[in-house]
């Protein structure tokens, strides 16, 4: 049986708390009784991990930790974490390989029950061998049978988005992205685009974008060409919102002189009532943490929903 100890850590309190509980003390918290309510009604699955060589936690890879795509993602995992008592580390490795890889040497040496990957720079051929040491699920769709996933269409989204602009009579239309070519994103948002509106004038797709500041800086490059953009498809609701800001400084109307559409419905687009593209990335986030932990390899889809508000 656990010691109070082994109680007090697997439930997140101090020991004294504990003693308070198992001694009906009246001054504990609700939700610190239950907490540790919890362990002592599983007062023998400290051993059961041990037998069965589990850590009860979770490696999230993710290229930056102050992204809102990305915390999105985490968000929804810290969401199902809570819900069945499971550690999660944070892995940001800034789209470096060999950092990347050195993340997954920790199934490896058992240091994590499974790893789900927000986004990645290694090829799924130096991936996939790590997954006879622990469960690997992707925030992306992949066909690999060794890989479980939890992703959205994306492709299927950027066309709904440039079909809805050309749709609304534009035909000059500029994207933004977070990375250049070497970005799959990347990559399918370009095809989009042809498929919708034929070849891409270069000057109409600026990478390296994540922020208002980068909304702010792409915004007065573009909108100051001699044939400018009348619509603009973001790769955020925080770039879009940069694009907002300048296009209203220098006496553009929303939308009537330029149209604007974000990515997932982050809380600026909700202020500033910008269009989106939703990929219910917190809903990614959730459904990949529960197929990490059945050790699934099944393939989640997750709708995503374009919404329509004042500015397009």
């Amino acid at each position: 049986m656990a010691n109070i100890i082994d109680i007090a850590k697997r439930a997140g309190v101090s020991v004294s708390t504990v003693s308070r509980v198992l001694n009906n003390h009246p001054y504990v918290s609700e939700s610190k009784r239950k907490a540790v309510q919890r362990v002592i009604d599983a007062p023998n699955r400290l051993a059961v991990d041990l037998v069965r060589k589990e850590t009860r936690s979770i490696g999230v890879v993710m290229p930056y930790n102050n992204n809102q795509a990305f915390d999105q993602l985490l968000h929804g995992v810290l969401n199902r974490s809570v819900e069945h008592d499971y550690s999660v580390m944070v892995l940001p490795t800034k789209y470096d390989p060999e950092k990347e890889l050195s993340c997954l040497n920790m199934l490896k040496n058992k240091q994590l029950d499974g790893i789900i990957i927000t986004s990645r720079s290694n090829d799924w051929n130096a991936i996939i061998p790590y997954t006879k040491y622990g469960t690997i699920v992707a925030c992306e769709f992949t066909d690999h049978p060794e890989i479980g996933c939890a992703y959205m269409d994306r492709y299927a989204s950027f066309l709904d988005t440039f079909q809805l602009l050309k749709d609304k009579g534009h035909s000059r239309v500029a994207f933004t992205t977070a990375r250049g070519e070497e970005s799959a994103s990347t990559q399918l948002t370009k095809k989009a685009y042809k498929h919708i509106f034929g070849d891409l004038p270069p000057a109409y797709h600026i990478s390296d974008c994540q922020s208002i500041d980068d909304g702010l800086r792409v915004a007065q490059q573009l909108l100051n060409m001699e044939v400018r953009p009348t619509a603009i498809y973001a790769n955020g609701d925080e770039v879009a919102a940069g694009f907002y800001q300048y296009s209203r400084s220098i006496q553009l109307e929303v939308p009537n002189d330029l149209a604007i559409i974000g990515q997932e419905n982050q809380p600026v687009g909700i202020g500033l009532d910008l269009s989106t593209v939703d990929h219910q990335l917190v809903k990614v986030g959730e459904e990949a943490f529960d197929l990490t932990i059945d050790s699934s390899n099944n393939k989640v889809e997750i709708p995503y929903h374009i919404i329509v508000r004042h500015s397009i």
